[in-house]
């Protein structure tokens, strides 16, 4: 079993980053056994709230370089 696990993590590892991501969000999706309605709530209001803000254009927008060189503190 081992070297099945291996094997899949190595061709898994070829994939394109899109595909590796969406993998990765499967595998902790397939960790939650029970859902907390609530927090699912909160997050698709949180996520309408957002698109709302991105639609008006009333937030600025940063490229993924500048957002990661000021989460790492650079």
């Amino acid at each position: 079993m081992k070297t099945n696990l291996a094997n899949i993590l190595k061709e898994a590892l070829k994939l394109p980053p899109e595909a590796r991501a969406a993998i990765a969000g499967s595998l902790i999706e397939s960790l939650d056994q029970t859902v907390d309605a609530d927090a699912e709530a909160a997050w698709e209001a949180e996520i309408e709230r957002r698109v709302r803000e991105l639609d008006a254009s009333s937030i600025p927008l940063v490229g993924w370089a500048e957002a990661r060189r000021a989460i790492l503190g650079r």
